[in-house]
């Protein structure tokens, strides 16, 4: 493990990249559950499982598991970076509620757009391109891209763990703490309590140099999530019932309704072209690969470049390894097709990991092996509350926002690119979004303050192709 991870190089040990690898695979361990029911009943009404898209929670639960064991395995030994892989939040929504719900794709008709994904994705590697297309990110842009990260990162902490919760006129709102006038009551807001107490925990154990700080401030919060349970009345009531699960019976439904799918069914568009016509399969799959690309693309640079940054591994301002990180985020993309689960992409929830040691791809071999055991105890990942997670993705979307000393906000046309990158991953819960407004705002300003010729012909490409996505598909 010394020579080939090179430990001592990067300044860690085998302690602190286990505790890196756990610490991320509890920070993400949720995309098994979230992903498998928003398949399996992507309207959450509890109807039949599988009756609107035809594959089960079981189903989707193992092509999600095995698909972030291959990519998780692949960005860990070729990139050697401490980094973890799974099926895209977003990119998961996009694939049910748009794809196949709104657009009227089957299943796996969806599934070959992610094959299609995965597949150019393996070309633009392979030939460099991917590579020249993140160097024509503007240097503010680049800068900018941690701190939105931060904030989205801790936007799904705090909107997990239910602090931040909807609201009809203001879009969101604090949940509510008012137990004596309002409608908050202890069941309500005791996980609240476990979220920010423990993220107060995570602060003091690092300030005071204690190592693994992320990691038991998890596990202090979801232990003292189930003390306090006791003070609930029925917080046990079907507890048991819910950690029940069969995992042969979820390997049974993966291989009749997921693995392959893609092949054996999903290139007959007979039905979608007889309902749409040939020119609107045309536009569907050209529009919605575009869409699929795009996101993917930015969403894993943009990840690989904030991880790397937190971490303080970039090389000259360069995320180390990047084309063959690219080439595993490709490898998994087309894997995950072939399981029968949505894009898969490199994970934010990373971070945690990087922010708790992790620097080398050990740190992912440990996080891959604990999705592998996942799969058969699917209650390990379930015993773990997104209270207690919460707190970690919040306190690294705090270590994240460091860079933002490094923007020149003096300079408005570097600040106001910088201020959409950051701003925009949140608000519109999309990573690559952010990177968009931040090109293309740059691009215009440069050319209305005599800058244009300074511009890359890449960025103006990669600006026209956020636009046109803009445009023809929202």
């Amino acid at each position: 493990m010394e020579k080939f991870f090179r430990l001592k190089e990067h300044g860690t040990d085998v302690r602190t990249e286990f505790v890196a690898g756990l610490t991320t695979f509890m920070a993400m361990a949720y995309i098994l559950m979230v992903n498998a029911n928003m398949f399996a009943d992507p309207y959450g009404i509890g109807g039949v499982e599988g009756q609107l898209l035809g594959v089960s929670y079981g189903a989707i639960y193992i092509a999600t598991a095995i698909s972030a064991i291959v990519g998780t395995v692949l960005i860990g030994l070729l990139a050697n970076l401490p980094l973890a892989q799974a099926s895209g939040m977003g990119l998961n929504a996009y694939f049910v509620y748009t794809l196949c719900l709104t657009l009227g794709l089957t299943y796996a008709n969806a599934l070959v757009l992610v094959l299609l994904d995965g597949v150019i994705f393996i070309v633009l590697t392979v030939t460099g391109l991917r590579k020249k297309i993140f160097d024509a990110i503007p240097h503010t842009v680049r800068v900018a891209i941690p701190a939105g990260i931060g904030l989205f990162i801790a936007f799904l902490g705090l909107q997990n763990a239910g602090l931040v919760i909807k609201d009809s006129s203001t879009g969101v709102a604090l949940a509510s703490f008012n137990i004596f006038s309002g409608t908050a009551t202890w069941a309500t807001i005791m996980p609240l309590l476990v979220t920010f107490f423990g993220l107060l925990a995570i602060a003091i154990l690092n300030k005071r140099g204690v190592r693994g700080s992320v990691l038991y401030g998890i596990l202090g919060s979801a232990a003292a999530y189930y003390i306090l349970g006791f003070t609930v009345p029925g917080f046990y009531d079907g507890f048991a019932a819910s950690l029940s699960f069969d995992p042969f019976a979820a390997f049974g439904a993966f291989f009749s309704e997921s693995f392959l799918k893609v092949f054996t069914q999903g290139f007959d568009f007979s039905a979608f072209i007889a309902a749409n016509g040939m020119g609107g399969f045309l536009i569907t799959v050209a529009t919605s690969a575009m869409a699929l690309c795009m996101v993917d693309m930015f969403d894993t640079l943009g990840t690989l470049y904030g991880a790397c940054a937190r971490g303080n591994m970039l090389v000259n301002g360069e995320v180390p390894n990047m084309e063959q990180a690219m080439m595993a985020d490709a490898i998994a993309t087309t894997t995950g097709a072939v399981m029968g689960t949505s894009t898969v992409t490199t994970f934010v929830e990373s971070s945690a990991g990087v922010g708790e040691g992790g620097r080398t791809g050990l740190t992912s071999m440990f996080t891959a092996g604990l999705f592998f055991i996942a799969m058969f105890l699917s209650p390990v990942a379930q015993l773990i509350p997104t209270y207690a997670t919460a707190t970690a993705l919040i306190y690294v979307g705090v270590l994240m926002m460091n860079c933002v000393k490094d923007i020149d906000w003096t300079n408005t046309e570097h600040a106001v690119p910088a201020f959409l990158t950051v701003a925009m991953m949140p608000f519109t819960y999309n990573i690559s979004y952010g990177i968009a407004f931040g090109i293309i705002s740059y691009s215009i300003i440069a050319v209305f303050t005599g800058r244009g010729k300074e511009i890359k012909p890449a960025t103006w490409i990669i600006a026209i192709l956020f636009g046109l996505t803009f445009f023809l598909t929202h």
